[in-house]
């Protein structure tokens, strides 16, 4: 909010490990597909691919490559999901971060989920409109 992001986002940057507890070896599938019809393209893929470019930071710890990112250089999207990991879900680990309580984003996130942007449902609905 503070860095002139748009609210969706925003909304990916707090929703983006909803999956932890239920997919703890593939957390960003299951935040992606939550987010996946409420978000434009470029969000659903940092959303889906945020585990690999978090890896960065911590992957040699655990005798893997940090560097498996990669694998998606040239991406359009490469950029955009290096600096989310950089700028907002690795300092999110910093239990000292000066942090924004969670009612300041309801409103947002009630705003994100109302109005989807890429669901089967609004295709259909527009397919039958012409």
């Amino acid at each position: 909010m503070r860095d002139g992001r748009d609210e969706a986002y925003v909304c990916c940057a707090l929703l983006h490990d909803i999956g932890d507890t239920l997919g703890t070896f593939n957390h960003p599938d299951i935040a992606a597909a939550v987010l996946k019809p409420f978000v434009s393209e470029a969000d659903h893929w940092m959303v889906q691919n945020h585990g690999i470019f978090q890896g960065h930071y911590f992957f040699h710890h655990l005798g893997m490559d940090r560097d498996m990112r990669e694998q998606f250089a040239g991406h359009p999207h490469y950029d955009r999901t290096a600096e989310f990991c950089e700028l907002y879900d690795s300092p999110a680990f910093d239990p000292t971060a000066e942090t924004l309580p969670l009612a300041e984003f309801e409103p947002m996130v009630r705003r994100l989920f109302k109005h989807p942007v890429n669901s089967i449902y609004k295709k259909a609905a527009a397919m039958a409109e012409t």
